[in-house]
């Protein structure tokens, strides 16, 4: 029984580090170059981060492929693009360059990273 606990706990210690985007871990997404898009909060001083690896996305669907999930598979939040940048290194990428789209409702932040081999 100890030995089946230790088990079990190891195998949740290394799936709760995993960060997820369309349920693959950041790290395990097998391209070269990602976009991270950043999007303002209404009311709010965080930004809304999405990243796009060329996923397939369901065109009818109440849940977001594209958000960064935590270890809990809950959206997770980032203070700043910079937030965003440095966990996005912390998981293997390096940035490329950055552009801005503005529209009548919203600005977003488009970064380019790439995949460090």
């Amino acid at each position: 029984m100890k030995k089946l606990f230790i088990l079990y706990f190891l195998s949740f210690v290394s799936y709760s580090f995993a960060q997820t985007v369309n349920d693959v871990p950041i790290r395990d997404i097998d391209v070269d170059y990602v976009q991270i898009i950043g999007t303002g909060r209404s009311l709010s001083t965080k930004v809304n981060v999405e990243i796009d690896f060329g996923q397939e996305t369901k065109s009818i669907s109440f849940k977001n492929g594209t958000n960064i999930k935590d270890e809990r598979g809950r959206n997770m939040k980032f203070n700043s693009m910079m937030d965003a940048l440095n966990f996005m290194s912390a998981n293997g990428y390096s940035f490329q360059f950055a552009y801005t789209m503005n529209d009548e409702k919203d600005k977003a932040v488009y970064y380019i990273l790439k995949k460090n081999k």
